[in-house]
């Protein structure tokens, strides 16, 4: 499967420069006016994985190729995009298009950089952006909820749908966005069609500057926010992360111990778009490749190899399996089997973060 993130938020909160410092190189612009990016740029950024290089040594094999995310810098949304303002209907389909969405909020204080709205407040900022994907989400429900009642009268069975739907249309009335909505599982499939802006996942991303890094108080409001909501919070100097990524890699630790971290932002901001949508990584070994591969937690083993490819999932027979740990401790494939290590797992069998995963199919 793949991990689309849009990074959205209102102009120059650093929204680009977050983008830049993900991809590792200047690939969008970055200026002190309102809706520079105007065309998503979007970049495929690999998951950092130490397991990987460790798995790869093991088998010798001749390519690594890791799980990716593609990021989409999405222009800065503005007060009355949902009607339209600063060419908002446009940038908000390609918010559609996404499976999660970061939110860049800014904290850091520069003259240089105009705050659109002319004063730094984060949760000022987050309320308008959250209020116009409301609006645009009560556009679709307003649309559809006719077509949904003329349906329902015509047969009573799709009446549970119009009632959802009316549910729905009252909470978001009152502000509230739909990923905190309550959803029985019969009603699933309901908000999943709607394709809805605020249902999506959201990771707030609070860009700070070196000396706002280590100020925890700071993130207080938005972390009483997220936990409201459902969702993440990470403060990130973009600026600095930007930094980083034109260093040679030998200087790039020095730098990061120098602000007072042990890792780069990008690894935190991966974490946590994968604890957003309940993604695990299982990985495939062997002497011609090592890969990492994406997919939700609780899928099975078929579903797992129709990842790969959708004929391992119609044909699947079994998979061998091994825990990364006992795949390691063993020395790999021929020593994990000596060691009776490997087990065949059937279709019921629920993949686990970490496997390493050899499956039988047949077509």
């Amino acid at each position: 499967m793949s991990l689309k993130i849009g990074i959205v938020g209102l102009p120059n909160v650093g929204k680009s420069t977050l983008f830049n410092a993900l991809l590792g190189a200047n690939q969008a612009a970055a200026s002190n006016f309102p809706f520079c990016t105007i065309e998503p740029n979007t970049g495929v950024v690999p998951v950092p994985d130490p397991r990987l290089s460790k798995l790869a040594e093991l088998e010798h094999s001749q390519k690594i190729v890791p799980a990716t995310v593609e990021f989409v810098d999405i222009a800065g949304l503005v007060r009355g995009a949902s009607k339209g303002e600063g060419l908002g209907n446009q940038f908000l389909s390609h918010i559609r298009e996404t499976e999660a969405t970061i939110q860049v909020v800014r904290l850091f204080a520069d003259s240089n950089v105009t705050h659109v709205s002319g004063q730094i407040d984060p949760l000022d900022d987050i309320a308008v952006i959250n209020t116009e994907l409301a609006l645009a989400d009560l556009q679709t429900l307003e649309k559809r909820l006719p077509q949904e009642e003329k349906a329902a009268r015509g047969d009573a069975k799709l009446q549970p749908k119009v009632d959802f739907l009316i549910r729905l249309k009252k909470y978001l009335e009152a502000g509230e966005p739909a990923r905190s909505f309550a959803v029985a599982p019969a009603e699933t499939d309901y908000l999943h069609e709607l394709q809805l802006l605020t249902a999506k996942p959201v990771l707030y991303v609070a860009n700070v500057d070196q000396n706002q890094l280590q100020n925890n108080a700071l993130l207080e409001p938005l972390r009483e926010l997220a936990q409201k909501e459902n969702s993440e919070v990470i403060a990130i100097d973009a600026k600095s992360e930007a930094e980083l990524t034109e260093l040679p890699e030998a200087d790039r630790a020095e730098f990061l111990h120098s602000l007072g971290l042990i890792e780069p932002g990008l690894n935190q901001i991966i974490r946590a778009g994968y604890k957003l949508l309940g993604l695990i990584t299982f990985f495939t070994a062997g002497e011609k490749e090592t890969r990492g591969w994406m997919v939700g937690r609780g899928a099975t083993a078929p579903q797992a190899a129709g990842v790969i490819h959708t004929d391992f999932e119609h044909g699947f027979i079994r998979a061998e399996t091994v825990s990364y740990n006992d795949f390691i401790q063993s020395g790999g494939w021929a020593g994990a089997k000596a060691a009776g290590k490997v087990r065949s797992e059937g279709k019921t069998y629920v993949v686990q973060d970490g496997d390493v995963l050899l499956f039988r199919f047949n077509v």
